[in-house]
């Protein structure tokens, strides 16, 4: 239809009579198969230059959920997500979100990266991941009625990758948020028993004769900063000031090219902290960067090959995605600055390409390097996910690595293969195998640790109630994670690590969420590990003889979450024995994982996260680690694209140095050979303040405040030290043509 209508959530425009209706809607969480509670219409047509969608939501059974909230920050309202699949290929799809106020979320659902049936989230989600980090420019309006709300979206098609065909058929799927039932609705029903969501999906066919016009879009951006630290002399504050821009160029309807130049890479709000007493390996932290979240999923490959916030601050880089027939292409280039280097700038080169190959399935292909000077990193490999008998997926990945570093060069290898995955409504299943060679290295990825096998055997058993009953859905896992040394499982020795453990999840009518996990581990400790440990005697330092292992480690767990109200509240509490890395020894661990969610107002919002840790050894009962992570985050929302938000968090852990296990006498830890092994302690309070105005994405005001501040002892907030703090000021403007 060549007309367009007010975007004011009304559809009151004679355009709307002549609209596709959309209704049937059936339920899909927690019990699939069953007619929806709730009526929903959808009205849907098209103009040359964007696709429109009128939601009529009707409400009998309870009461509508909706306040004023940031972008993406609407997972506690009813919603409503229209899902579509421009490419017709059933593997991807954009999403755009919608609350009753027309607050929006957008983002990319991918099938086959949600974990599988045998995944940590199959007793809820095992149909794919939503990545909500990619923001498309939308118009959205909502209004709320006595017996329901009625929604409003218009998408121009320059927000849109789509084929070049004329004519073409998309995907389209509606899932309708019903938050006082924590019900989930779907216009083509959709069922359990299948490996892909998206191929249950419903079309639009015969689209022709859209008008994509010119798609170019640049965004330049200013920004300063005032950045103190104590000194010598005293505190000192030093300012830096910066422009920047990125420019973006639809190539054609399916490809899109972007360049940057010094992008402002500012945090925000700080990464949520997490315990890292008696950790061996690197945390891993989102994305969170405006430049690297363009088509992030397109980047998707098993075992994180890739991992942009290993680009610390680039000087320039370029991004080119989008799909040519059925192959999927997405490239990164970027120079990064000369502080993550010995004294030249690295250089990144991130290669990803994925065809699909029958109704589901796919293959894919992966290069990344990071050269710097004459070192450098290479990584190639392939992959394939291969869907059959509508619910079973295998899976394989071969990769290679090439190092060189201080001229001499290494070579590594990774391999991971999914034997076979059930996606069944009542049983699911999961076998699989990793392995990554000691000298494989991922320099533009994320491998946080090497010289391993890992095996993840599964199984899942659902039931689910009759409609109406106290108990809808419950649904236990059994599941045996063995890991060996990678040559050992090579000569068919036997595993250093093993957890066996059944867990039961049960979720209750009107929301409830309670489970149960129970462990059983054997941990093997590696005398290389320990190269650096003494026991000191009275006239020299003896080699620390490392215990062999320890076996029949019992924990448990207990989880509970609220329904979806004003205020909500889930907590989970463990208990049992836990190995203490630093001194190979047995130790008792007591964890309390708390987060609180409440809403007064339309416009208020506060959140608070507790993170409690304590590690005690098993041999006489003396602390070795604690930890106590506060965080308070209050948000006010002043209209639909301007809030202010206060962020407070406290990080406060310790660890004691090691001793032996077996006699209690303190080790020697040589600092160079075991570096991070010794005793510590942080006490960090630190503080944010953000005003940020977004009216579309591309066009942001930001004004921040943050410090961060130590103190002897732990939550006495009286005798804080300024550490840093920081004023900054960005400002951002989408000229789009």
């Amino acid at each position: 239809m060549d007309t367009s209508v007010v975007i004011d959530g009304q559809l009151d425009e004679e355009v709307w009579k002549r609209a596709a209706l959309l209704t049937g809607f059936s339920q899909y969480r927690p019990s699939d198969g069953r007619p929806a509670e709730e009526r929903t219409n959808v009205l849907v047509w098209y103009a040359p230059d964007a696709i429109y969608f009128g939601i009529r939501a009707y409400e009998t059974h309870g009461k509508v959920r909706a306040t004023l909230a940031d972008r993406d920050n609407i997972d506690a309202d009813d919603k409503i997500q229209i899902l579509l699949d421009t490419y017709d290929a059933r593997r991807r799809a954009l999403v755009f979100a919608v609350n009753p106020l027309g607050v929006q979320e957008d983002g990319v659902w991918s099938d086959g990266f949600g974990g599988g049936a045998g995944g940590a989230s199959s007793g809820g989600r095992f149909d794919g991941s939503v990545d909500l980090n990619p923001d498309y420019v939308y118009q959205s309006q909502g209004r709320v009625l006595d017996d329901g709300y009625e929604i409003e979206v218009r998408i121009p098609f320059k927000s849109l990758r789509y084929q070049g065909s004329n004519p073409q058929n998309w995907g389209l799927q509606i899932i309708r948020t019903v938050q006082h039932s924590g019900y989930e609705d779907t216009w083509t029903p959709a069922v359990r028993a299948n490996a892909s969501f998206l191929i249950q999906s419903g079309s639009l066919e015969g689209l022709t004769d859209m008008r994509r016009g010119l798609v170019m879009d640049f965004t330049p951006e200013f920004t300063t900063r005032l950045d103190g630290s104590p000194t010598a002399d005293g505190y000192h504050y030093e300012s830096d000031a910066d422009v920047g821009g990125t420019l973006r160029w639809g190539i054609t309807p399916n490809l899109t090219a972007v360049a940057t130049a010094h992008p402002d890479f500012s945090q925000v709000e700080a990464d949520v902290g997490q315990v890292t007493a008696n950790e061996r390996f690197a945390l891993f932290y989102p994305e969170k960067r405006p430049f690297f979240l363009e088509a992030l999923e397109q980047y998707d490959t098993p075992n994180r090959l890739i991992y942009t916030r290993r680009i610390s601050q680039p000087v320039a880089g370029a991004k080119l995605t989008g799909k040519v027939g059925a192959m999927t292409i997405a490239y990164l280039g970027a120079v990064d600055t000369k502080s993550e280097s010995s004294g030249s700038n690295p250089v990144y080169n991130v290669l990803r390409l994925r065809g699909d190959v029958g109704p589901s399935s796919t293959v894919g292909l992966v290069y990344t390097d990071r050269i710097e000077s004459n070192d450098y990193n290479r990584v190639l490999g392939s992959d394939a996910r291969v869907v059959w008998g509508k619910v079973w997926y295998s899976q394989l990945q071969v990769v290679g690595s090439r190092t060189r570093a201080a001229g001499s060069a290494s070579n590594g290898a990774l391999w991971d293969l999914t034997l076979a995955d059930r996606t069944g409504r009542a049983y699911g299943n999961h076998f699989e195998f990793t392995g990554i060679s000691p000298d494989f290295v991922a320099a533009s990825g994320f491998v946080n640790r090497t010289g391993i096998v890992s095996g993840r055997m599964m199984n899942r058993f659902s039931w689910y109630g009759e409609p109406g009953a106290l108990l809808e859905q419950l649904t236990t896992f059994v599941s045996i994670n063995p890991l060996w040394k990678y040559d050992d499982f090579l000569d068919g020795r036997g595993t250093i690590e093993t957890d066996i453990s059944n867990s039961w999840s049960a979720t209750l009518r009107g929301g409830w969420e309670l489970s149960a996990n129970v462990h059983n581990q054997q941990q093997v400790f590696d005398a290389a590990d320990y190269v650096g440990y003494g026991v000191p005697g009275a006239t020299d330092t003896t080699a620390f003889v490392v215990p062999h292992g320890l076996y029949n480690l019992w924990s448990g767990e207990l989880q509970v979450s609220t329904p979806s109200r004003p205020l909500t509240a889930n907590a989970s509490v463990t208990y049992g024995a836990a190995p203490i890395f630093a001194e190979a020894g047995e130790g008792r661990e007591f964890s309390i994982e708390a987060e609180l969610n409440w809403r007064p107002t339309t416009v208020l919002r506060l959140n608070a996260l507790w993170t409690h840790r304590i590690l005690e050894r098993a041999r006489d009962g003396s602390r070795f680690a604690t930890a106590d992570i506060p965080r308070l985050k209050i948000e006010y929302q002043l209209t639909r694209s301007m809030f202010v938000r206060y962020v407070g968090q406290y990080y406060a852990q310790e660890q004691q140095a090691p001793i032996d296990p077996r006699t209690g006498i303190p080790l020697y830890v040589d600092p160079v050979l075991a570096p991070g092994a010794a005793g510590s302690t942080q006490r960090e309070f630190t503080n944010d303040l953000l005003f940020s105005y977004k009216p579309t994405p591309g066009t942001v005001v930001l004004l921040g405040y943050g410090a961060a501040l130590s103190e002897p002892r732990a939550f006495r907030f009286s005798d804080l030290r300024r550490e840093s703090d920081g004023l900054f000021l960005k400002l951002s403007y989408l000229f789009r043509m």
